[in-house]
Formats: structure tokens, C-alpha cells, sequence
């Protein structure tokens, strides 16, 4: 027995997160809430609160929900969502002046109770421009092999609009499979990875958040099975420690590039937002590029057919 060892107490070298978060700063987060849990402790989740929040995580840019359209009244709740994000500076946001709040995406929210309505209300939605819907299954109890969210998952592929989608990855993966729907599931938890990674195997349009994707190796895993593109930052904002996310991202072992698409480029992506190369020039991925000269008419193989059809014969 060691008996003679003892452990002295003195000061503690004190854990700082930002010095291994380092540079890394997120550009579009994929899960952000306005609104609070009725039925649970938490913060109110007012748009001020939760802005600064995300402001002090180096959060550009956030897909936010309301809570009170996933919980209560959906198209009040998505009105208000929509008209806070067309005015930002009403938000109330306590910001330095000389730094401009983070950008609210609206994500618009529907009651899977309530298939008919909610398929009415995706188009009103698609129709106002927004480019997403949120699910709030265990919210509103529904379970994967209900119609209703077959109908919704079809609906929102017909509409072009992405679905994120709470509930266990390993039922709510099967309503979306051949729907060829753009999907990011927010609640995969890396107990769950890879039931998530053989169902996207199949689904191109799959993707995850890494919220709960924090064991030692659970993105590089996903990153080599998929491919980055599938992951995405996602913090859950104010219900959730968006610093948890952000380390275990910086400090994994993912390229620069790979980081960088993962803090927001993927998202920006699914959500057709422009990159911020596209800001710059003010054109798109597709228009940076140069058309190809096309043939003339004249020159054409058809139009030189039709013309010695035309000729008379010598």
C-alpha cells in the first residue's frame, strides 16, 4: 500500500473554454427558440434575452422557432416570429452600437395534431418566403407512425421547405424516408448515431445537429460515413448551453473547412441563404460563374439541316 502519499491542496488552474473555442465563430445556427416551456424551469426565452445570447457566443446568424406556434397558437405565433424577424431592431436586444444583432432565419412551426392545418399553414408560410418548418412532436405527442406526419413530411418536400424535426432519430427517420425531403434531425444523441448514419446512408436529404453529438468521436465518425455536409451547428438557444456544442466542434479533429461548414455553411445551404461570397459580389454560386458560349443559330447542326433542306437542288 503507497500510505505515504498524500495529495496537497492548492490553486486550481481554472478551465477556459473560449481559449480552446479560439477563433471559431458560427455563422448560422440551426436550432435557436423565442418563447419559454410552460410545463418546465427555464429562461423566458424573450427575443432580447435570447438574442444576446447568441450574441455572446459569436452566433451570426440563427433558424428560430417559436414556441408559442409549436405549442400554443400557430399562426399568431409564427406572425409574430415573422414580424420580428422583418424588424430585428424591435427585438429589444441589448447590443453593443457597434455591433450588429445576430440575424433571426424565421423557421415557422405547425401542429402535427392538426395534419389538415398544418399543411394550409406550410403553404402560407412557403408563400411568405420562409424556407423551413419546425416539428415539435413530444411536445405535442405525436409518434412517428402517425399519418399526420407522413402527410406533413410530403407536404414539406412538395413546398421545397426543410423540416427540423425534434423526437428519437431511430422512429423519425422512417415518415421522411423517400419523400426526398430536406431533413435535420435536432435531437440525435450519439448513444443513437449510428442508427442515424444507416438510415441517411439511403437519404441524401438527412442531416443532424451535433447539439447532442459530444462524445469523444461522434463527428469525426459521422464526417467520415457521410460526409460533413450532413452535420450542423445547433445550440438550442436559451433552453440549452450553446457552449457545449461550440467546444466540442472546435476542438475535434474536423478540417478548417470542414468546421467552418459545419458552424453555418451547411445550413446556409439548406436554408438557400446567401454565402457570404455571394454578399460580396451579389451574385449567386450559379451566376459567379461564366456561361458557356452558346451556338449560334446559324451554326447549329439542326438549323444547318433545316437550311440545306431549303436549298434548291443544282
Amino acid at each position: 500500500m503507497m500510505s505515504g502519499m498524500t495529495i496537497k491542496d492548492g490553486p486550481g488552474i481554472p478551465f477556459d473554454a473560449w481559449r480552446l473555442v479560439g477563433g471559431l465563430e458560427v455563422t448560422l445556427d440551426v436550432d435557436a427558440l423565442f418563447g419559454a416551456y410552460p410545463d418546465r424551469d427555464g429562461p423566458p426565452g424573450t427575443p432580447a434575452s435570447v438574442l444576446r445570447t447568441l450574441g455572446e457566443h459569436r452566433i451570426g446568424a440563427a433558424a428560430v422557432a417559436s414556441l408559442r406556434a409549436g405549442l400554443f397558437d400557430v399562426r399568431s405565433g409564427n406572425d409574430e416570429l415573422l414580424a420580428l424577424a422583418a424588424s430585428p431592431a424591435e427585438s429589444g436586444a441589448g447590443h453593443d452600437p457597434g455591433a450588429a444583432p445576430p440575424e433571426v432565419v424565421p423557421v415557422g412551426a405547425v401542429d402535427l395534431r392538426d395534419p389538415v392545418g398544418a399543411a394550409r399553414e406550410m403553404d402560407r408560410l412557403a408563400e411568405a418566403g420562409v424556407r423551413a418548418v419546425r416539428l415539435f412532436p413530444d411536445e405535442q405527442g405525436v409518434e412517428a407512425g402517425f399519418p399526420s406526419v407522413r402527410h406533413v413530411a410530403r407536404r414539406a418536400a412538395r413546398l421545397g421547405l426543410t423540416v427540423l424535426t425534434g423526437g428519437d432519430v431511430r422512429r423519425f427517420w422512417q415518415p421522411f424516408a423517400g419523400t426526398g425531403a430536406s431533413v435535420v434531425f435536432l435531437d440525435t444523441h450519439f448513444y443513437h448515431l449510428g442508427d442515424f448514419l444507416v438510415a441517411a446512408a439511403d437519404e441524401p436529404g438527412f442531416h443532424t445537429s451535433t447539439r447532442l453529438l459530444n462524445s469523444p468521436d461522434a463527428l469525426e465518425l459521422a464526417a467520415a460515413e457521410l460526409g460533413a455536409d450532413r452535420l450542423l451547428y445547433g445550440s438550442r438557444t436559451p433552453h440549452y448551453e450553446p457552449l457545449v456544442p461550440l467546444l466540442r466542434l472546435a476542438t475535434g479533429g474536423l478540417k478548417p473547412a470542414e468546421v467552418e461548414a459545419v458552424a453555418g455553411g451547411n445550413a446556409r445551404r439548406l436554408l438557400s441563404l446567401e454565402t457570404s461570397t455571394e454578399k460580396s459580389t451579389g451574385k449567386s454560386a450559379e451566376e459567379s460563374h461564366e456561361p458557356s458560349p452558346q451556338p449560334s443559330p446559324e451554326s447549329s447542326p439542326e438549323s444547318s439541316a433545316a437550311e440545306a433542306t431549303r436549298r434548291p437542288a443544282s
